[in-house]
């Protein structure tokens, strides 16, 4: 992996703990702060988003790998993210991404320099 990678990797990492508990975000709102793409922010949650509350990270729809829903629901129901059995409600409960950015700007801020 090069330094831009591992960089690129923190940098998504890093935006998606700045998701406050109760909301949920997109790939792709992850995916703009960044400055990546939705597919790649896809990737680097399925392979490094194990430590971040990646729960709160879905698709536009609210969904997720069905091999993740069973604890995605658990972690929903704790923080009160109204959902279905293969969705969670992302209109109702979309993160403020303009507060998100201003988040992620400060917890990056060394990083991007």
């Amino acid at each position: 992996m090069t330094n831009r990678a591992e960089l690129t990797v923190e940098l998504v990492l890093r935006a998606v703990e700045q998701v406050p508990p109760g909301r949920v975000v997109a790939y792709g709102d992850i995916a703009d702060l960044v400055g990546t793409s939705a597919r790649r922010v896809g990737t680097i949650m399925a392979t490094s988003g194990g430590e971040v509350t990646w729960w709160r990270v879905t698709n536009r729809d609210g969904e997720l790998p069905a091999h993740l829903l069973p604890l995605a629901r658990k972690h929903w129901d704790r923080e009160g993210i109204r959902h279905g059995e293969k969705r969670c409600d992302i209109r109702r409960h979309l993160a403020d991404l303009v507060q998100l950015a201003e988040d992620y700007a400060t917890a990056t801020a060394e990083l991007t320099g």
